[in-house]
């Protein structure tokens, strides 16, 4: 049968070594530890007395389980408590009673059994609630190696060596940290925030005496083993997330406790603006005598799954015992329940797996401390991907989400809120159920987390450690005898300190340049870096196209670091160009690079958007006469697409010059003119990238594939038509498929042969519009509601709006002169309309267009063949000329657009 034991007492007791020789006697055996940091360092701990083959690591962020484990090292959140162990231990059962954590503590301490050993190690406050839980625990107390006593009040410059100071802000602790460096040498920092491996890191740099304080948050109060002789209080208060609160005395001395090390005493005080400790509290944290716990925090763990609305009561189910209550707080169920209220998951979901999914995504660990909304806003955001149980994250989508990840920055807060990002994105890696590729993206994300971490314990080095700077500055006073080296990740090394990262082109020393040191490290490390950079330099010359990319964000990366940047040229299609670091490098060599990531822009620019590229140089668009050649240059200027219904009177384009736009790569109808090219997802972005380096100001790319999408009320006309969308009411629409339905629409005019007609409702799926959303589209055409179902209020007939129109575009040739057909009197109808302006010049190509250097690769232009006059045809009547439309009512006009189309395609050749 298997016994039950409570190993209770305070820090430096020795009880998690206890556990852990206990689970080493056994065949086999489970531990779970309130830390990731600890069970790592347990786990290292039992592979080496054990081997590696036979122990496994499960947090939620790292997952090692060879096939034949005989121990498991767990987070207690992640505990595979199914498995059968002969002995099984939980650490630090107080936290139970802690509101965001403590009914998974609450839940392992009733429920969690090994087979032949199970062990609860916590503190003396848990006896009297294990006791009234009627577990039959054997209760056992171990006294603490070491005393602790309080030594009173001292200011943070007289505080001995081997001293902590704790504090519960960054500002406080960065503060007390920068304070430290000046007066006495140096700190490491630790904070919650930190990743594990930079906490280690920092711990380290403590640990051997490299700097002789420690500034820590309240993180240090567990799971840390430290040579503390004296913990400094700098406050006394927190915020626990939802309010500023007193530390209790229990955790207090929780944290007081980290001073001593085995047989070594330890003191605790205060320091700074701390106020001083009461004698009551001193005399419980002396004597390690607290108010006991009288309430765990619980949630029912036997869950509802066949609908997320019976799950949901399930977890509100109450426990019916006294000392078991429920937390109304939690982050997963508030994440559950807005998913239940949210239209395109909830909430009639439905099946075990289904709902099962949703609690798995609602369970996401805030890394990011976001709060509430925003940790909701990104569980949401994966359930659209994640709902179904099938579904799986891409690989592309995943790369999406890391690419910005990647790159180190040089400050603090931006490497921390990095980590706290990929942390999320390794938490999600280790969900085989959740990606395409999960063995690929845990790789990736731990390699992604590691040089982070790294990174941010050379930045929190740098910042509060002064030993560091002064021996590198002793160094450096020897320039030319000094030891330079450059790492595979582009790291700087000089007398083997780090002082910076050569990242492409771009030295950035790890300190700044404003001080003595940070101009010293920076004029050794490019004296240093010269052959080297003079190197990449070559090397990108002759680099092949493959080699470079451009990024989002408007610059050019090669080997995946920046190299150059987009400036703003004569125009968006003839950006500048200007190399991204390399300062002091020699100028021919600059510049040759220069040049060949220009050669490589053009060529991208070219292989992306021909249309506008021939149009640019030249090569093509010489035939365009007229409106035609106008409409090629306002769709350079726009990048995809030109709204005509605004345009009074319509521009009129004849047969012929609709040809030549179509053999030059437009399209124009009665509705929009565009370059179908242009509205691919290639194009898109790199038309966005272009007009964003142009203006400075950020353009959106459009959903990729879409035929149309809902607008949010900022995308502006601009940046609309750069996509190739027009904007039909609340929705945009592609300008080849609002071209297409156009045509529909006058086909089904022609065929009912009425000014009233039908429209099916299937023809929203030429646009990818939804049903409800279609008559506003229509409306856009220039129709109005003609008849409507008197039950429904839905529209069944349509009509135009204008009084005369043709449902087609005038056919043959423009009568003589080129001007419009004359009215009744003999005088054209539109009076006041400008004559039509002389034949303007063939435009030259630009010398600063990436293209320049193109063109002068083409062959030269065929000489222009002399034109033949043509014979004056009399002008031609409309063709297809519509009846006349009904006259309008208030009713039909009030959601019509200011000015109607006046007519319509007749065939799809503007798509076609």
């Amino acid at each position: 049968m298997s016994s039950l034991k409570a190993v209770l007492g305070p820090t430096n007791t020795g009880k998690t070594h206890y556990a852990i020789e206990r689970m080493m006697g056994h065949a086999t055996g489970m531990i779970g530890l309130p830390l990731r940091l600890l069970a790592r360092e347990v786990y290292d701990r039992v592979v080496k007395a054990k081997g590696e083959k036979a122990v496994a690591l499960i947090t939620g962020e790292e997952r090692i389980e060879p096939p034949n484990t005989r121990y498991w090292i767990c987070t207690v959140e992640a505990m595979p408590v199914h498995k059968r162990v002969d002995f099984l231990a939980v650490d630090e059962i107080q936290l139970a009673e802690d509101d965001d954590r403590g009914h998974v503590f609450t839940d392992r301490i009733l429920k969690a059994r090994g087979m032949s050993e199970t062990m609860l190690l916590g503190a003396e406050t848990m006896r009297g609630v294990l006791r009234e839980l009627d577990l039959e625990v054997d209760t056992t107390t171990r006294e603490r190696f070491s005393e602790l006593h309080y030594a009173g009040p001292a200011k943070i410059t007289k505080l001995p060596k081997r001293s902590a100071v704790v504090a519960f802000s960054t500002e406080q602790v960065y503060a007390i940290g920068e304070l430290l460096k000046r007066q006495k040498g140096g700190a490491a920092i630790v904070m919650g925030a930190l990743s594990p491996r930079t906490r280690n890191a920092q711990v380290d740099l403590y640990q051997s005496g490299e700097v002789d304080y420690l500034v820590a948050t309240d993180a240090i109060g567990m799971g840390l083993n430290l040579d503390v002789d004296r913990i400094a209080f700098a406050a006394r208060s927190k915020f626990d997330g939802r309010r500023h609160r007193w530390l209790s005395a229990a955790e207090a001395g929780q944290i007081a406790g980290r001073a001593g090390r085995f047989r070594s005493d330890g003191e605790f005080g205060e320091t700074g603006d701390c106020p001083p400790f009461e004698e009551d509290v001193i005399h419980a944290i002396e004597e390690h005598r607290f108010d006991p716990v009288d309430e765990l925090q619980w949630r029912n763990s036997d869950l509802d799954y066949r609908s997320i609305k019976t799950l949901i009561a399930s977890l509100a189910r109450p426990s019916g015992h006294p000392s078991l209550r429920q937390n109304p707080h939690a982050l997963d169920e508030w994440v559950l329940r807005r998913m239940a209220e949210d239209a395109g998951i909830g909430p009639d979901v439905r099946g075990e797996a289904k709902v099962r999914r949703l609690w798995d995504l609602a369970r996401l660990p805030d890394f990011r401390k976001a709060g509430h909304e925003g940790h909701g806003r990104l569980v949401l955001g994966l359930a659209e991907t994640l709902a179904d149980p099938d579904a799986r994250l891409g690989d592309t989508a995943m790369a999406r989400r890391l690419e910005n990840l990647e790159a180190n920055v040089p400050d603090i807060a931006s490497l921390q809120h990095r980590l706290a990002m990929i942390r999320t994105w390794t938490y999600a890696a280790h969900r085989d159920d959740w990606l395409e590729n999960p063995a690929y993206w845990r790789d990736k994300t731990r390699e992604i987390e590691d040089r982070l971490s790294d990174a941010l314990h050379a930045a929190l080095t740098l910042r509060f450690v002064d030993r560091r700077t002064t021996a590198l500055l002793a160094g450096l006073k020897r320039e030319d005898l000094l030891v330079t080296e450059l790492s595979e990740n582009g790291e700087v090394t000089v007398e083997g300190h780090v002082v910076g990262k050569l990242v492409g082109l771009h030295f950035e020393p790890a300190s700044t340049a404003k001080t003595l040191e940070g101009k010293a490290v920076r004029s050794a490390a490019v004296s240093a870096l010269g052959p080297i950079m003079a190197e990449r330099l070559g090397e990108i010359a002759g680099a092949p196209a493959e080699a470079f990319n451009l990024t989002d964000a408007g610059t050019i990366t090669w080997k995946d670091a920046e190299i150059a940047r987009l400036l703003p040229g004569p125009d968006w299609l003839a950006p500048r160009l200007e190399l991204i670091g390399a300062d002091d490098a020699e100028a021919h060599r600059k510049d040759a690079a220069l040049k060949r990531v220009e050669e490589w822009l053009g060529a991208e620019m070219l292989r992306v958007l021909p249309t506008h590229a021939k149009l640019k140089t030249g090569e093509t668009g010489k035939e365009l006469e007229g409106m035609a050649r106008g409409l090629a240059f306002r769709l350079l200027e726009s990048g995809a697409a030109i709204d005509l219904r605004e345009e009074s009177p319509p521009p009129h384009v004849t047969k012929e010059q609709r040809e030549a736009m179509k053999a030059a790569g437009l399209r124009t109808g009665r509705v929009a003119a565009h370059i179908p090219e242009a509205q691919k997802p290639a194009a898109q972005r790199m038309i966005a990238i272009l007009q964003a380096s142009q203006t400075g100001e950020g353009r959106r790319v459009a959903p990729e594939g879409a035929g149309s999408f809902p607008l949010d009320g900022e995308w502006a006309e601009s940046e609309l038509h750069s996509q190739g969308y027009l904007r039909f009411g609340k929705r945009a629409v592609r300008a080849d498929l609002a071209e297409r339905l156009g045509w529909e629409i006058s086909k089904r005019r022609k065929e009912a042969g009425t000014p009233a007609f039908e429209l099916p409702a299937e023809l929203a799926s030429v646009v990818s519009c939804p049903g409800d959303e279609f008559p506003a589209i229509v409306k856009g055409f220039g129709l109005a509601p003609a008849e409507k179902d008197p039950e429904t209020g839905a529209v069944t007939k349509w009509r135009y709006l204008s009084r005369h129109r043709s449902d087609g575009p005038p056919r043959g040739n423009k009568p003589a002169g080129n001007r419009p057909p004359k009215g009744k009197q003999g005088k054209p109808p539109n009076k006041g309309r400008p004559q039509r302006a002389s034949r303007p010049a063939p435009r030259q190509p630009d010398p600063d267009s990436p293209f320049a250097a193109l063109a002068s690769l083409l062959p030269p232009p065929p000489p222009p063949k002399p034109k033949k006059k043509k014979k004056k045809k009399p002008p031609q009547p409309p063709s297809n000329s519509a009846p006349e439309a009904p006259a309008e009512t208030a009713s039909d006009t009030k959601d019509a657009p200011a000015n109607p189309p006046q007519s319509l395609p007749e065939t799809p050749e503007a798509s076609s």
